[in-house]
Parts: structure tokens; C-alpha cells; sequence
């Protein structure tokens, strides 16, 4: 069995003030980027990572990230496109037809573990297509144009999408072939899969498994690590 890590990191980080791309921000003295990709490397069931970086930081990556920090899985450093789901789909144009298993993994959630890895390949084994995630905790409310709140949504049912999102192949394959074939994008690589009709199973993520989108999100990082190296 061959599984394929997909790691797009090519957002450009607005929401943190900064003009530096998100990714390579330091957290607790590494850049983001590294602790993802780290929790891949040292992940058993994961045989070869393919990083999609924005274009000018192909090299920059390379250099500065996979071969400072001794990350051999990482087979290949691509450019990424002007969506995520466009950097995607070049990584998944590089995935060879031996590959079983693909991991879509964003490049700023660095505390997914290594256990949450293994347990995604093994489920996409068996059921083809999950999906990692936490049901919503907060209540939720419906809102109308103006702001105004319709009603108040059953929670039970909701939960928050998280990566990594694990796929079949000729699966994950498929859908986005149909979804270029109709011109879609979709919020996600599940719903790509939701759309041509395969169930896509959700199992339970972690609440630590943030994305690093904004400036608390990085405060907030730096006190899971303090918590992980506490309970080491």
C-alpha cells in the first residue's frame, strides 16, 4: 500500500497583517510550514509528501524548508495555482498510478499528530473517503441579509471540517476531474467527492488541529506547544 501526502501551502496570509505568506511564520521558533510537514515525516504510514508552495518560493522552500530541516519524504516542491484547489490538482497531476492513498493536508494546521495521520489512511482504506473534524461546540445561528438571525440551527448534527481530508485515488481523482470539467469549486476536497456521489465519512479529529489563519491563532499555537511539551 502506497500513500501520498499532498501539503498545499500557498495562502497568502492578509488576515495576519503581514505581507509574508502564513506558512512561513515562526512558531516557537520554526516556521509553520516545518511542523506540518514534520508530523508527516515522521508518520509511518505516509511513504512520500508532495509540498505545493506559491510560484516565486519554489526554490526559497526547497532550500529554506525541506533541506534545513531534513525532511526527506518530500519528494517534490510545486508551484502552486491561483486557488488552493488549484494547487491541488498539481499535486494530484503528480501522483503516480501506483499510489492507493492520498492525504490532503493543509500546510498551516501544524498540530495535526501523527496518530490522526495513520487513523485517516487507514479509514480511507476501508471506506474510501473521510473527512477529519470536531462537532461545533458554539450554538449557531442562521442570519438573513440584514443581519438579522432567522433561527437558531440544531447543532448535533454540525460539525467543523478539518484536514487531513483522505481519499481513494481513483476517487479523489475523479472529483476533480468533474469538478474542472464544470468549472466548480468547491469549499473543500470532500465536497468535491460529495458531489459526484460518494459518501464521504466524517471521524473525530482533534480541537488542537487549528488552522493558523490570523494573529491569535499564532498566540494560541504557541499554548498548545506549551501544553504538548508539558505532557511529554
Amino acid at each position: 500500500m502506497k500513500s501520498v501526502a499532498i501539503i498545499p501551502a500557498g495562502g497568502l496570509g492578509r488576515r495576519m497583517g503581514f505581507d509574508l505568506f502564513k506558512q512561513y511564520l515562526v512558531l516557537d521558533d520554526v516556521p509553520v510550514l516545518v511542523h506540518t510537514l514534520s508530523k508527516f515525516e515522521r508518520a509511518s504510514i505516509i511513504d512520500t509528501v508532495i509540498l505545493v508552495v506559491p510560484e516565486d518560493y519554489v526554490e526559497y522552500s526547497r532550500r529554506a524548508i525541506v533541506e534545513k530541516y531534513d525532511l526527506s519524504k518530500v519528494g517534490s516542491v510545486l508551484a502552486g495555482g491561483k486557488e488552493r484547489q488549484d494547487s491541488v490538482k498539481r499535486g494530484l497531476d503528480a501522483v503516480d498510478d501506483n499510489t492507493d492513498i492520498v492525504v490532503i493536508h493543509d500546510g498551516v494546521r501544524p498540530f495535526v499528530s501523527e496518530e490522526l495521520i495513520n487513523v485517516s489512511v487507514t479509514a480511507a482504506l476501508e471506506d474510501s473517503a473521510v473527512v477529519l473534524g470536531v462537532p461545533v461546540t458554539d450554538t449557531v445561528k442562521s442570519v438573513d441579509g440584514d443581519g438579522f438571525i432567522e433561527r437558531t440551527v440544531d447543532r448535533k448534527s454540525l460539525w467543523s471540517a478539518q484536514t487531513p481530508q483522505t481519499f481513494r485515488r481513483e476517487v479523489i481523482k475523479k472529483a476533480y476531474e468533474k469538478a474542472y470539467d464544470d468549472n466548480f469549486y468547491g469549499t473543500d476536497d470532500a465536497s468535491l467527492v460529495e458531489r459526484i456521489g460518494i459518501n464521504v465519512k466524517m471521524i473525530m479529529g482533534s480541537y488542537d488541529n487549528i488552522k493558523i489563519t490570523t494573529p491569535e491563532d499564532l498566540i494560541l499555537g504557541e499554548e498548545i506547544i506549551k501544553r504538548l511539551k508539558v505532557n511529554l
